[in-house]
C-alpha cells in the first residue's frame, strides 16, 4: 500500500477533479504492474496498473491488486474500474479505505465481493486520506478543502506600514509555497491584494502541467481590466454590486463574473465556498490580505493555515488577520497543530481549526 501511494502521489497534479489514486498488482511478493489516475477522462489507476502489467508481459489472473481508494463501480467519465478488476482475473483486492463518493460508497467492493474476489480495506488510510483531503471534502460537503496561506515574521507581520514585504521568507519557502498552489485547483485572493500588489498568483517555482484557476473576490467590481491576474488565463471574478460596463468589459476578455451578494453588499463567502464545491474544485489555495483572511476565517471557510514564519522581527506592521480585538480569551478561535517543518532558514507551520473535518 505505501508503494500504492507513491504511485498516487505522481498524479498530485494532473488528476482533479477525480482523487489521486495509485494502483500495484501483486504476485508472489513481487510487483507485476503498477500505475495512477490520469486526468480526468483517461484511465484510472486501476486501469493503468493492469496496462502495465500486460506490457511487461505478466498475467495478472490470481493477483491481488492494492489500491488508494475503493474501486469505482459507476460510469462517470470512463467505466467501471470494479468490472475491469473482476474481467482481468484479479483475486484480491485490499483498499485504502471507501470511497466518499455516493455514486460508490462501499459499492465498488460489494460488486468484487459478489464476483467472488476477497477484498479488505484499511492499511494506510490516514495517509490516503490526506493525499485527498480535498475530494473527501467535497463528497462529504460540497465544498472545497480551503487552506489559507500566509508569511511573516516571527513577531507576526506580513509587511510594513508602508505594504513593503518582498521578501520576509526565503527562496525556499516560496518555493514550497509554489508547490502548495500546485496541488489545488483553484487560487482564491482579494481585490485589495491586487491592487496593493498585482500579483500573477500563477504557480512558477516548480513545473506544473496545469495551473490552477484563479479567483478574486472583488465585491464592487473595482479591478483594473488590465491587472497581471487577468493575463494568461480566464479568471473567475466574485462580485455582489453590479457594474454593467465592467463585466461586459470582463466578459469580452473571456472572464466569468459572478454575483454572490450577502445582506450587507459583499460577496457571500459560504456561498462562494459551495460554488466552488459545485464547479468541482477540490482544494482551495487562499493568498489574500489581512482583511479577507480575517472574513474568511470568521465566516468558518478556512480549514487549514499554512504559514511560513521567518526569523525575524519587523516590528509594527501589517498582520496575517485583520480580526476584531476578543472581549475575553475565551472566545479565541482554536486550530491544532497537524506539521511543523523547517524550510530553508524558516519554519512551515500547517495548523487546522477544530471545526474542520481533516
Amino acid at each position: 500500500m505505501a508503494l500504492a501511494l507513491e504511485w498516487a502521489a505522481r498524479g498530485m497534479y494532473i488528476t482533479a477533479p477525480n482523487p489521486r489514486i495509485g494502483c500495484v498488482i501483486v504476485r508472489d511478493g513481487e510487483v507485476i504492474g503498477a500505475g495512477h489516475t490520469q486526468p480526468a477522462g483517461q484511465a484510472h489507476a486501476e486501469v493503468q496498473a493492469l496496462r502495465d502489467a500486460q506490457a511487461r508481459g505478466n498475467d495478472v489472473r490470481g493477483a491481488t491488486a492494492y489500491v488508494t481508494l475503493e474501486p469505482c463501480s459507476h460510469h462517470g467519465r470512463t467505466p467501471p474500474c470494479s468490472n475491469a478488476l473482476i474481467q482481468a482475473g484479479i483475486k484480491r483486492v485490499v483498499a485504502a479505505m471507501e470511497d466518499p463518493n455516493p455514486l460508490v460508497a462501499g459499492r465498488g467492493l460489494a460488486q468484487l465481493e459478489a464476483a467472488g474476489i476477497a477484498v479488505a480495506s484499511g492499511p494506510m488510510a490516514d495517509q490516503a486520506y490526506e493525499l485527498n483531503i480535498g475530494f473527501f471534502t467535497r463528497m462529504r460537503f460540497g465544498k472545497p478543502w480551503v487552506r489559507l496561506k500566509t508569511a511573516a515574521s516571527l513577531d507576526g507581520a506580513t509587511a510594513l506600514d508602508s505594504g513593503e514585504s518582498q521578501w520576509i521568507t526565503s527562496p525556499e519557502a516560496r518555493a514550497d509555497g509554489h508547490a502548495w498552489r500546485a496541488r489545488a485547483q483553484a487560487i482564491l485572493t482579494g481585490i485589495g491584494t491586487v491592487k496593493a500588489d498585482d500579483p500573477q498568483l500563477t504557480v512558477r517555482g516548480i513545473e506544473t502541467p496545469m495551473q490552477p484557476r484563479r479567483v478574486i473576490v472583488d465585491s464592487r467590481l473595482e479591478i483594473d481590466t488590465g491587472a497581471c491576474i487577468l493575463q494568461g488565463a480566464p479568471c473567475w471574478i466574485v462580485a455582489a454590486q453590479a457594474d454593467t460596463e465592467k463585466e461586459a468589459a470582463l466578459r469580452s476578455a473571456g472572464h466569468e463574473v459572478i454575483m454572490l451578494p450577502n445582506g450587507a453588499g459583499k460577496v457571500d463567502l459560504p456561498k462562494l465556498m459551495l460554488e466552488l464545491g459545485r464547479r468541482e474544485i477540490n482544494e482551495l489555495h487562499v493568498e489574500a490580505g489581512g482583511k479577507l483572511n480575517a472574513s474568511l476565517v470568521r465566516e468558518g471557510c478556512v480549514d487549514e493555515l499554512l504559514v511560513y514564519l521567518a526569523p525575524s522581527l519587523i516590528g509594527p506592521g501589517q498582520g496575517m488577520f485583520a480580526l476584531p480585538p476578543l472581549a475575553q480569551l475565551q472566545d479565541k478561535l482554536a486550530l491544532r497543530f497537524h506539521g511543523v517543518q523547517q524550510v530553508g532558514p524558516d519554519l512551515r507551520i500547517l495548523a487546522r481549526f477544530n471545526h474542520s473535518k481533516g
